[in-house]
């Protein structure tokens, strides 16, 4: 019985439509089109994980400004992060 070669299922996914990531060394995972080097590693690119979310009061009183965890219904502030790296992605400010 034959040995499947060392990226089939990488191969086989490619073949039906997949985007496939290529990391060789200690390089970062890139989209590209894969020339199945045995040396590399593959893989499909997974999907992004959602945005997080978080809705805030911000008040001023006299000298300080703060924050509070609210509900989107009080809330006038709208602050959106990626997930993956905890980067802001942008803030809205929600006109009360």
């Amino acid at each position: 019985m034959k040995k499947p070669h060392i990226h089939a299922e990488a191969i086989k996914a490619w073949a039906d439509g997949e985007i496939i990531q290529c990391k060789s060394g200690y390089a970062w995972w890139t989209d590209n089109n894969p020339i199945w080097d045995v040396d590399s590693e593959y893989r499909i690119k997974p999907e992004p994980k959602p945005d997080v979310v978080r809705y805030y009061i911000s008040r001023i009183d006299k000298v300080h400004v703060y924050s509070v965890n609210e509900s989107v219904e009080r809330a006038n502030v709208k602050l959106t992060f990626n997930v993956e790296t905890g980067a802001l992605k942008s803030a809205e400010v929600i006109k009360c």
